[in-house]
């Protein structure tokens, strides 16, 4: 099945509908992983005109965004969290390093938590992964990627905790 934008936001939407929770996260990142398949929808969506960090959709009712990132270079994130909220990376091209962390201290608004590496496994293309509320990873990429990812609400209007790795 070739996706439009339209269909996967609106299946993203009926099974946030259904099942607001992690169920329904789970769902849509089965969605994310069969969308990653279509290369029709990505050479549309995920193409070299993308910049790093585009919205493609953002839901007027539950707030959900899809996005499409594209790097160009190698990098490394620090670790992190989504705030409130949750997401669904999902790679397209690409190698991308994620690594979980365990909280050691927790974090303040005015001091940065305190982290400790847990696993780290690799996203190749087609594979999709899920980060709940508070689940603390960190991206690296040593070459160009190019990601879909849904972010339960748009991050930039979002306020985050710092972490450090110990």
């Amino acid at each position: 099945m070739s996706w439009t934008l339209e269909q996967f936001s609106a299946a993203c939407q009926r099974a946030l509908t259904d099942d607001p929770g992690p169920g329904g996260r789970k769902k849509v990142c089965e969605i994310v992983h069969d969308v990653l398949k279509d290369e029709a929808f990505l050479a549309r969506h995920v193409g070299d005109d993308v910049p790093e960090r585009k919205i493609l959709y953002e839901d007027p009712q539950l707030g959900f965004c899809i996005l499409a990132h594209v790097y160009q270079g190698a990098k490394e994130s620090n670790p992190h969290d989504h705030g409130p909220s949750w997401a669904i990376y999902g790679q397209a091209r690409g190698e991308t390093v994620m690594s979980d962390w365990a909280i050691v201290q927790a974090a303040a608004p005015d001091k940065p938590g305190k982290v400790r590496l847990v696993t780290s496994y690799t996203l190749k293309p087609g594979m999709a992964h899920v980060y709940n509320e508070g689940d603390l990873h960190s991206p690296r990429r040593e070459g160009p990627t190019r990601l879909i990812r849904i972010e339960g609400t748009n991050m930039d209007k979002v306020r985050r905790l710092a972490y450090e790795r110990v």
